[in-house]
């Protein structure tokens, strides 16, 4: 078992842990399992600044030992937590199979944040797995969760990544490796499945009243906070998800263990960002029928959210047809909801700083003409602020034209100017996202030649995506056509 000798003392560690002061069902106390040789090969010195960490004191060697967990630091309490989940509908007992709770970090501000291993080795929750992560995925959720962030993205973040000197064997054998991931927290709604499932009310009770204490603490004055409870949730899942859409991020595995109630982004497996617009663009390898597709993010929220709603209901009323009444009403509201935020990014990237009845049909009308001509996503969004037609073949497209003019119509209609318009287009529209073939070129330069300078180069142009910046301009371009359409992996 790894040593608990402790960090230096400028390294900067405040550890609580106010989940492990639930009831013991919900984890399982275990240290990391200690690997070989581990190198600290990515860090996040601006994240640790932020946390109230010494960025100096975890560099290097110190920086692998404790980032592989090698070397647990002072004050941590490891867990492994446990949880439910429906996974492509189907429930199933979970729990944290190759994570590690270290604790609660408190930062200089007093806010909390979880300090997470993942693929930290076996735990009680493993069933048949090894623990382990290779070393692609665990750099493409630095990349994909730092991207979202600076999008402004409600999301986890990554504080670090080290190689294991292990291997991993998946149809390959491939380099072995830990990510150090933060979040609000790591409560989700199979969190409430599980507690649920286990028909034990006290402890189901405990972690709602947790959770409402650490996310939600407004609601203790309410009349009844579970149900607001849910309601606060649903608002935060909504606003999550209409701000994917809005920048055509597809989460790729919507499953109820990755939906958290603090309402951040989770888990990046086979997530991506679309190219071309296509409500039905799905990236998994896995998900055949396309569950988790671009355009069903918002069905698919809202059906987790039922899932959360049913774990409530016992606390909700104690009758329980009026807890399924009351939870319904709740929920009737999601669509709204979701419909209000959506409309609204919309509205800001279209420069539209009032509101009119038609400009829901104004922007169905252009994802129409989007989707016909096989337009890009991001691009055409960015291009509009120029107030010109480009020489794209959506841009020179007759259907588009017409659509353009009425656009031109509506911005004259708004008391703003057209320079007030472009600039909440710019601020709205990203110039630059983790394009997929970029991403790829990252991995494989780290994967291959262990060179990280390309992944450097990629986080910087990312950290800053709503400039045009001279060094991103080939970072724009979609990518060249392919016979083969783009797939990612879970790497499980």
């Amino acid at each position: 078992m790894p040593s608990n000798t402790k960090n230096p003392s400028d390294s900067g560690w405040q550890f609580d842990n106010s989940y492990a002061r639930l009831p013991h069902a919900f984890y399982v106390r275990l240290n990391p399992v200690t690997v070989r040789t581990p190198k600290l090969v990515v860090f996040n010195a601006g994240l640790a600044k932020f946390l109230g960490l010494n960025p100096d004191a975890l560099k290097d060697d110190e920086g692998a030992a404790l980032f592989s967990g090698n070397r647990i630091p002072e004050g941590a309490d490891p867990i492994a937590q446990a949880y439910a989940g429906h996974q492509f509908g189907s429930f199933t007992m979970l729990g944290d199979g190759r994570a590690i709770l270290l604790g609660e970090q408190l930062t200089p501000d007093g806010e909390r944040f979880d300090i997470q291993f993942k693929g930290s080795g076996r735990t009680p929750f493993s069933r048949n797995g090894d623990g382990r992560a290779a070393l692609g995925p665990m750099l493409r959720e630095y990349i994909i969760s730092e991207a979202l962030f600076a999008l402004g993205i409600p999301t986890t973040r990554s504080l670090a990544v080290v190689t294991t000197g292990e291997p991993v064997f998946r149809e390959t054998v491939l380099q072995g490796a830990i990510l150090t991931r933060t979040a609000a927290s790591h409560i989700r709604v199979g969190t409430f499945e599980y507690a649920a499932a286990r028909d034990k009310p006290d402890d189901l009770r405990a972690l709602a009243d947790y959770t409402i204490q650490r996310h939600f603490p407004d609601l203790t004055a309410e009349e009844n906070p579970y149900l607001a409870l849910l309601g606060d949730v649903m608002d935060r899942q909504a606003s999550l998800v209409a701000r994917w859409m809005l920048v055509g991020f597809i989460h790729g595995v919507m499953n109820t263990d990755n939906t958290t109630l603090c309402g951040e982004t989770i888990d990046y497996g086979p997530c991506a960002f679309m190219d071309a617009y296509d409500p039905n663009t799905v990236f998994s390898s896995i998900d055949h029928n396309g569950r988790y597709a671009y355009g069903r993010q918002p069905q698919i929220v809202q059906w987790n959210l039922a899932r959360f709603a049913e774990a409530l209901l016992p606390l909700i009323h104690d009758d329980p047809q009026e807890a399924v009444s009351m939870a319904k009403e709740t929920l009737s509201n999601f669509p709204d909801t979701f419909r209000d935020s959506w409309l609204s990014g919309m509205q800001s990237k279209l420069g539209l700083s009032n509101q009119e009845a038609d400009d829901a049909v104004l922007v169905e009308d252009l994802l129409d003409c989007m989707y016909r001509h096989k337009a890009d996503f991001t691009n055409t969004f960015r291009d509009l602020a120029s107030g010109e037609s480009t020489q794209t073949p959506l841009f020179r497209a007759q259907d588009f034209k017409q659509w353009f003019e009425r656009w031109k119509a509506r911005i004259k209609r708004q008391p703003d100017s057209w320079k007030t318009a472009r600039r909440l287009m710019n601020t709205h529209n990203p110039a630059v996202i983790p394009r997929n073939h970029r991403v790829e070129e990252a991995l494989a330069a780290a994967v291959q030649r262990a060179d990280y300078t390309v992944m450097e180069k990629l986080l910087e142009v990312l950290s800053q995506p709503f400039q045009n910046l001279p060094e991103g301009a080939d970072y724009h371009l979609p990518p060249p056509p392919s016979a083969k359409p783009y797939r990612t992996f879970c790497g499980t």
